[in-house]
C-alpha cells in the first residue's frame, strides 16, 4: 500500500500536548512499591516468629511425647573376653569357632605338667613341715621328762640334806657326852680313882665321835651341793623347753606358709584349664594347639545368653521417662517382628562423660551440643534375647505414663 506524498503547500496537524501530571497521579507509583514491599515484610515477620517459638518451645514439646523414638539404640550383652593368667602351651581347643557352650565346658587347655611337679613339691614340703612340728612335740616330750627327772633329783636332794643334818645332830650330841666324859675320866685319873684303860677308852670315843660329825658334815655338803646341780638342770631343761616351745611356733608358721604355698600351685594348676563362666556362645578362637601363651592372652571371647537394648536417647526426650515404662523395639535384622521390654536403667550421666576423654567446654569457643543418655531397656521374652547378637541396631521406643 502507497502513500501519497504530501504536496507542496499542505500543512501537517500538529501533535496534540499531554495534560500535566497532577499530585495524585504521582503518589500512584510511591504505593504501589510500598505494597509490593508489604508482603514479603509480613512472611518474614511471620516466618521469624514461629521460629522462635518453635525455638523456644521444641525442648517442652518434644519432651512432652508420650511415645519417645529413637534410632541410636543398639542390642548389648556381656562379652568377655576369656584371657589366661599362667603361662605356657596351649594343649588342647576343645571348642570350634561360634559353638554354643554350657556353664562349666572346657575351651581350652595347657599343659600341666610343670604345675604338676610344682603342686608334688608342694606338698612335700607341706610333709616335712609337719615332720618338724611331730619331732618339736617329741623333743618338748623328751623335755618334760628331764624337767621331772631334775625336779625328782631337787626332792632327792632334800632329802639327803634332812637325813644328814639329822645325823650330824645326833653325833654332835654324842660328841658332847663323849668329851664330858673324857673330861670325867681325866679327873678321875687325875685321882687315881679310874684306869688308864678307862681314860683311853672315853679319849677314843671322842675321837670317832668327831670322824662322824665330820663325815655328816661333808655328807650335809655333798647333799646341799646336788640340790644346787639339780636345780640348776631343772632350770636348764626349762629353758630348753621354752626354746622348743618358741621353735614350735615358727614351725606353726612355716607349716602355714608351706600350706599357703601349695594352695598358690593348685591353684595355678586350676589356670591350666579355662571353662565357660555360663551359658552362651564363644566367639572365634584365639589360640591353636602348640601355640606359647603368657598371663594375660586372650583365648576366645565369650557372650553370654542374656542381651538387653541400650538405647541413646537426646537429653531432651528424657523429661517423662521413668525406670518401668513399657518400650516397643524393632530390630533391623527381624523387621517384621515387635519385641516388647521395660526400662531397666538410666544411665546417670551422659554418654560423653563416660569417653576416654571427656569433653571440656570450659575453655576456648562454646558451642551447645544435645547430650545422648544411655538408657538400658530390658526385654520381656528371655526366649527372644537368647536369639539376639550384640551390636545389632534397633529402633526403640518407649512408652511413657504421662
Amino acid at each position: 500500500m502507497s502513500t501519497s506524498p504530501v504536496s507542496a503547500g499542505s500543512t501537517v496537524p500538529a501533535a496534540k500536548p499531554l495534560p500535566p501530571k497532577t499530585d495524585t497521579d504521582q503518589a500512584v507509583p510511591h504505593r504501589a512499591r510500598w505494597q509490593n514491599y508489604l508482603t514479603p515484610i509480613v512472611v518474614v515477620l511471620l516466618a521469624l516468629a514461629l521460629l522462635i517459638t518453635i525455638t523456644r518451645n521444641w525442648n517442652a514439646w518434644e519432651g512432652g511425647k508420650v511415645e519417645q523414638v529413637t534410632d541410636d539404640a543398639y542390642v548389648r550383652g556381656d562379652l568377655t573376653p576369656l584371657s589366661t593368667k599362667v603361662s605356657g602351651i596351649v594343649r588342647a581347643v576343645d571348642v570350634a569357632d561360634y559353638r554354643q557352650v554350657h556353664k562349666g565346658d572346657l575351651l581350652v587347655e595347657l599343659q600341666d605338667d610343670d604345675y604338676h611337679a610344682q603342686v608334688d613339691q608342694a606338698k612335700a614340703a607341706v610333709e616335712a613341715a609337719r615332720a618338724g612340728i611331730v619331732e618339736n612335740l617329741r623333743q618338748r616330750q623328751l623335755q618334760d621328762t628331764r624337767i621331772a627327772r631334775a625336779l625328782a633329783g631337787i626332792d632327792q636332794a632334800k632329802a639327803q640334806i634332812a637325813a644328814a643334818e639329822a645325823g650330824k645332830d645326833a653325833v654332835q650330841a654324842q660328841l658332847i657326852r663323849a668329851r664330858s666324859e673324857r673330861k670325867r675320866q681325866e679327873g678321875l685319873y687325875q685321882t687315881h680313882s679310874t684306869t688308864e684303860q678307862n681314860l683311853e677308852a672315853a679319849v677314843a670315843a671322842e675321837g670317832n665321835l668327831s670322824a662322824q660329825l665330820a663325815s655328816r658334815d661333808a655328807d650335809l655338803n655333798q647333799a646341799q651341793t646336788l640340790l644346787r646341780s639339780s636345780e640348776l638342770a631343772a632350770e636348764a631343761e626349762r629353758g630348753s623347753k621354752a626354746v622348743l616351745e618358741s621353735q614350735e611356733a615358727q614351725l606353726q608358721a612355716d607349716l602355714h606358709a608351706k600350706q599357703a604355698s601349695l594352695a598358690a600351685v593348685e591353684v595355678n594348676l586350676g589356670y591350666t584349664k579355662i571353662y565357660a563362666p555360663d551359658d552362651g556362645t564363644v566367639g572365634e578362637r584365639q589360640v591353636r594347639p602348640g601355640q606359647l601363651v603368657s598371663p594375660g592372652t586372650v583365648v576366645i571371647s565369650f557372650v553370654a545368653l542374656t542381651k538387653w537394648v541400650q538405647a541413646n536417647y537426646r537429653e531432651t526426650q528424657l523429661t517423662n521417662v521413668k525406670i518401668g515404662d513399657t518400650a516397643e523395639l524393632r530390630i533391623d535384622e527381624y523387621p517384621e517382628q515387635l519385641i516388647r521390654g521395660k526400662v531397666a536403667e538410666i544411665a546417670p550421666a551422659s554418654g560423653s562423660q563416660f569417653a576416654l576423654l571427656p569433653p571440656d567446654n570450659a575453655t576456648g569457643n562454646f558451642t551447645k551440643v544435645v547430650q545422648r543418655i544411655p538408657v538400658k531397656i530390658a526385654l520381656d521374652d528371655p526366649a527372644v534375647a537368647t536369639t539376639l547378637r550384640p551390636g545389632l541396631s534397633v529402633v526403640a521406643t518407649v512408652r511413657t505414663k504421662r
